[in-house]
């Protein structure tokens, strides 16, 4: 077909069009669904990787400041722990906060599948328990103190068990005659109850919905404000530096005082502390 002067007059139109045409391609920038999590960028994700390698082979729990050891003095390590965390979130093993560290930990649902027992375990008595929770909410705390509280009298072997466990630890002396050894919670009862802060104890309204505490209670009764802050308080004073000062300290509460223990306390026990 041979291309005459007019349609040659058409054809140009025509070829000038298609090549002034704007070219079809998604736009420069398209909003995102509010349903859709913006992935960090590959900065961050390095970072993340770091503190996740760190917590993964650390053999115990690591502080903040441990973290923060291997980033920029500028770097927001809480908010990329809580980054962390809410990536693990439903996974097999979470990231949690205890003692006011982290680590990783099996998730609760499926701590059943890794239970063994290599050891058996032996729970504490009525007495221990009693002890416990005393020392926890009352801290620091005198033996006569906690007797007072109990009303009857605990054996040293109670203490001895709660010590053993590393769940209590001697504190210091209390300023009045005969300087009785004070008494408090440690870190590893924290890490092993799951708290991240001594504050996290179950307050009265807990208790009585748990029913652990009579519905009818005296007028007036309150909780009060458990605190195991590491520092001495005004009526205490540190333990002697000498050593065996630690395993004397019961030894000087018991002189001239014979054990009137109730029945509760007289049998031996014995308690290994859960992982």
């Amino acid at each position: 077909m041979s291309m005459t002067p007019k349609n040659l007059e058409r054809a140009v139109p025509l070829e000038a069009a298609e090549n002034d045409r704007e070219p079809r391609g998604l736009p420069l920038f398209l909003s995102r669904p509010s349903n859709v999590m913006a992935l960090p960028s590959a900065d961050r994700r390095e970072k993340l990787r770091i503190l996740e390698a760190l917590l993964f082979a650390a053999s115990e729990p690591l502080d903040q400041t441990a973290l923060a050891q291997h980033f920029a003095q500028a770097e927001d390590v809480t908010a990329l722990l809580e980054e962390l965390q809410g990536l693990y979130a439903g996974r097999g093993v979470n990231l949690v906060r205890v003692a006011g560290k982290w680590a990783f930990r099996t998730a609760e649902d499926l701590a059943f599948l890794l239970e063994r027992q290599s050891a058996e375990q032996r729970r504490l008595s009525r007495a221990a328990l009693e002890t416990l929770a005393i020392i926890a909410y009352h801290q620091p705390v005198t033996r006569a103190e906690i007797e007072e509280i109990r009303g009857v009298s605990t054996s040293k072997g109670t203490l001895d068990v709660l010590l053993e466990t590393a769940w209590i630890k001697l504190r210091g002396r209390r300023r009045a005659p005969g300087r009785p050894v004070t008494y408090g919670t440690t870190e590893s009862f924290l890490a092993h109850f799951g708290f991240d802060c001594i504050q996290d104890l179950p307050g009265l309204s807990e208790l009585k919905g748990a029913g652990l505490l009579d519905s009818t209670l005296p007028p007036g009764f309150s909780m009060p404000n458990p605190d195991d802050a590491p520092d001495l308080r005004e009526d205490e004073e540190p333990l002697e530096d000498e050593p065996g000062a630690a395993d004397a300290a019961d030894d000087v509460e018991d002189e001239g005082a014979p054990d009137q223990s109730a029945p509760e306390d007289a049998e031996p026990e014995e308690a290994e502390p859960q992982d």
